[in-house]
């Protein structure tokens, strides 16, 4: 979230709508947004049924900015209303205020979740939501099933004035990036680091500092992000992963990600501290 506009998490709708309120309507992963507007907006009604669309598993977000949220889906087939259009996240990042985009990127994750886990994994009975947390029981044999989530690190290595960059086989042409993976059970964080990095190219790392962390809905993963500086060894790819990796120098870098993830804030990260280095 940018600072800009504050919102709060909540759980429990409230009994009735005095004001208009933002709804993050989705048909499967994308969203319905007003195309008509620029940036584009996501509708901002007091009822969903204005749309003229039939709402299916609503689920309450919370508020922002003394607005109510809500995340909706709407039956596969639906077509949307006139100048508006249903239009993947990734395409929507910088078309749409980014604290709706966050929102949105909250929403898609609840709706999936609620699809998903209709019935107890345990015994098959249907489930029931809790009204005290994001979580669904199972009234039969009391399991709970919470949100799936998915942890993963990702990682800036540096090496003196150069750091490294590797290409994944699943990449656009011609794109490269820090590396990531995610977390295995019974690890804590930093060993996740040192083993993904090891794994992957081959190379020993050390003071690893943590960096921040991003939410990513792409589909259910957290991102908590690192930098550490190379210790050892020489790049030996783990070729069923990645297919490119070396040492780049800010004068020479190739095609990296955009702005929306976490790991292009640590590439600017470094991109500064280079300049200032250079600057003294």
């Amino acid at each position: 979230m940018n600072g800009e506009k504050k919102f709060i998490s909540g759980i429990v709708s409230p009994g009735e709508r005095s004001g208009p309120a933002w709804w993050f309507a989705f048909q499967e992963n994308k969203l319905l947004v007003d195309t008509r507007t620029e940036p584009v907006a996501v509708p901002l009604l007091v009822d969903f049924k204005e749309l003229g669309l039939i709402a299916i598993r609503p689920n309450y977000l919370g508020k922002l900015d003394g607005r109510h949220c809500y995340a909706v889906e709407v039956a596969e087939g639906t077509i949307s209303p006139a100048g508006m259009a249903f239009e993947g996240l990734r395409q929507l990042y910088g078309r749409l205020d980014e604290d709706l985009f966050w929102i949105a990127g909250r929403a898609v994750q609840i709706i999936d979740w609620d699809r998903t886990h209709q019935f107890c994994g345990r015994c098959g009975a249907p489930l029931r939501a809790k009204r005290t947390e994001r979580a669904k029981e199972c009234p039969q044999c009391g399991l709970l099933h919470f949100p799936r989530l998915a942890p993963a690190i990702i990682v800036l290595v540096e090496r003196d004035s150069r750091l490294l960059l590797a290409r994944s086989r699943h990449f656009m042409p011609g794109m490269y990036s820090v590396l990531a993976g995610f977390v295995e059970p019974g690890e804590s964080l930093e060993e996740s680091v040192v083993r993904e990095v090891r794994e992957e190219v081959g190379i020993e790392i050390e003071d690893i500092k943590y960096f921040g962390s991003q939410p990513w809905p792409f589909p259910h993963s957290l991102m908590i992000g690192f930098t550490a500086t190379y210790a050892g060894g020489e790049i030996a790819m783990d070729d069923t992963e990645i297919e490119d990796a070396g040492w780049y120098s800010v004068d020479h870098l190739p095609r990296i990600p955009g702005k929306i993830s976490i790991a292009r804030k640590l590439i600017d990260w470094f991109l500064t501290k280079q300049k200032k280095r250079t600057e003294d």
